[in-house]
């Protein structure tokens, strides 16, 4: 088993910014030198934060700076090696064992149904399947949503790249995949897990750093409303709300305030346009109540 190839890896962390930048991802130093390493030295990456902070994103972006596959695994409550890894065709073998019948070869029953003819591949078996002819990327997310039962499996995968399949024996990886998991910590990973991958947490960004954000996805914003926008959000991440307004929110505000051709945050424009912004009625309630008192300061040019 190789690790990435020439062409899925970085020259140096700096690399890693530019060519994420390129692609509208703005990561810092810290980001960088993890994503620089995790790609480098053919390890997992654990990245945990808050929701809207740009975990998921990265392994979008990822697999667009290599040209490469991205095979997306969302885990929930409950998930299995049937969702997750594989499952057997079982209307397909049944159909074979029928058809055997018919042509008078019930001699062989159930023999070689059991083949990776018969396969389902859910998304890990696809990240390691042989036949790929370059690393794909893998991305787990909201791995903090699935129990421990399944983090045990997934210890074969991240340690070896492998996955022992009873009927077929081990399956391993040609090329191996880049693994991205994120997590939002509603629970705590465990350590065996952490053990095996890098780790970065991701912060709610500076103000000048979101700010370039911002300015990256929505072109064209005027630099006075780009200012108010983020002033606004980064206020309202120091109250007590049932949901904090990550970057993707601010990026869709900001988006949305683009299309209507806003020159100047006004109350009634903010009020109007909050369900881009906060997802709960509570909040909106509570910031509806004093639009005016959270707006920023009218400092800007």
């Amino acid at each position: 088993m190789s690790g990435p190839p020439a062409s899925s890896s970085f020259v140096s962390p700096e690399d890693a910014v530019r060519r994420l930048a390129e692609r509208g991802y703005v990561a810092d130093d810290a980001l960088a030198m993890s994503v620089f390493l995790a790609v480098k030295m053919g390890r997992p990456l654990l990245v945990e934060g808050a929701p809207g902070v740009g975990k998921t994103l990265l392994a979008h972006v990822l697999a667009e700076v290599f040209a490469t596959r991205l095979i997306r695994l969302q885990c929930y409550e409950g998930i299995d090696l049937a969702q997750a890894a594989y499952e057997w065709n079982y209307p397909r073998q049944l159909l074979e064992i029928q058809s055997r019948r018919a042509g008078d070869d019930g001699s062989r029953g159930a023999e070689g149904i059991f083949t990776e003819a018969f396969l389902l591949r859910r998304p890990l078996l696809q990240a390691i399947d042989a036949s790929n002819d370059r690393s794909p990327v893998l991305l787990i997310d909201e791995l903090d949503r699935s129990d421990e039962e399944f983090e045990s499996f997934l210890l074969e995968l991240l340690s070896d790249f492998q996955i022992t399949i009873p009927e077929l024996g081990t399956l391993r990886a040609r090329h191996r995949p880049i693994v991205v998991l994120t997590s939002n910590r509603t629970r705590d990973v465990h350590d065996a897990l952490r053990r095996r991958c890098l780790y970065q947490w991701i912060d709610y960004p500076s103000f000048e750093k979101e700010i370039e954000i911002v300015a990256s996805k929505v072109p064209g914003l005027p630099e006075r409303v780009l200012r108010q926008i983020v002033d606004f959000v980064q206020r309202l991440r120091g109250e007590e709300l049932t949901k904090l307004p990550g970057v993707a929110e601010t990026v869709d505000w900001a988006e949305g305030l683009s299309a209507l051709a806003v020159t100047d945050l006004e109350p009634s424009v903010v009020s109007a346009t909050l369900g881009l912004l906060l997802k709960h009625r509570d909040d909106l309630e509570r910031v509806r109540a004093d639009v005016r008192g959270r707006l920023p300061e009218p400092r800007y040019p």
